[in-house]
């Protein structure tokens, strides 16, 4: 066996251990979105007939990828825009009708028509500290976001959905959950008519550019879902689309904070498509 398999089958192990634990102690009392399946059709029919426009930030990573294709397959908004540092290529005939906007994040004052004229925002713009360096970490999943939501809030945008994270909290004492806490905190400030903030676990995901330690880490968790539900992980599938039907749906609350159980919950929702 090699080492890369005896690390997986001591995971695999390990991971069942754990699962016993989470599912213990974990939160088990329903989400308030798991009976939302049987009104989808209709809503989606619904939110499709009010003719919007919506916006992605951060559609070459990897939520974006899912969510825009996700809103692709289920046809809710009449125009879809990419807003992003580069010009994004597709072969599928699917993608051919979306509008791009490429813009300078460092000067994006300068690009504040990209941002007019778009009913919904979606962000799922991130980085990360060992990517990026702590200032690059904190310039792009704060300085980057929070200005593209102060000028699509100016342009006219009224409903904004950001991917944050578990544990997002401005007073923390770790930089990621402390920035993740601090953006949610500013774009609030902004007065969308409709802010959605979407906090899942532990991302499953096989990204293309997976350090070792990261990819034991889904590896891991991947393991533990797979013998139960618990709150620190999630399929990225679930995170997409979690957005898009929630964005369907009448908010109880303002800001709405979406935590993992949730995610999971409005994740098992099927579109129309």
């Amino acid at each position: 066996m090699t080492l890369l398999g005896k690390a997986t089958w001591i995971l695999t192990v390990t991971a069942a251990v754990v699962a016993a634990v989470f599912y213990y102690f974990d939160d088990t009392a329903p989400s308030k979105y798991s009976s939302m399946a049987e009104n989808m059709k209709t809503l989606e029919e619904s939110f499709r007939g009010q003719n919007k426009s919506c916006f992605i930030l951060g559609a070459s990573g990897e939520t974006g990828k899912v969510l825009l294709q996700e809103l692709l397959e289920r046809h809710i908004f009449s125009k879809i825009t990419l807003i992003g540092r580069r010009r994004l290529t597709f072969e599928d005939n699917a993608y051919e009708n979306l509008a791009q906007e490429v813009v300078d994040f460092e000067k994006l004052d300068d690009y504040a028509a990209a941002f007019k004229g778009h009913d919904v925002g979606y962000c799922c713009l991130g980085t990360t500290r060992a990517k990026a360096g702590a200032d690059g970490f904190i310039r792009v999943d704060h300085d980057y976001v929070l200005k593209s939501a102060e000028l699509a809030k100016a342009g006219g945008c009224t409903q904004f959905h950001l991917e944050s994270s578990r544990g997002a909290d401005k007073n923390s004492n770790f930089l990621y959950l402390k920035v993740k806490g601090q953006v949610e905190a500013d774009i609030e400030a902004l007065g969308f008519d409709r802010l959605a903030i979407y906090r899942p676990g532990v991302l499953l995901v096989d990204r293309q550019e997976s350090r070792p330690a990261e990819w034991l880490t889904r590896k891991f968790f991947g393991a533990v879902s797979a013998v139960c539900s618990t709150s620190m992980s999630t399929p990225i599938q679930a995170v997409a689309k979690a957005m898009v039907s929630n964005t369907l749906l009448q908010p109880e609350q303002k800001p709405e904070i979406l935590e993992n159980k949730d995610i999971a919950s409005l994740g098992k929702v099927k579109g129309t498509k």
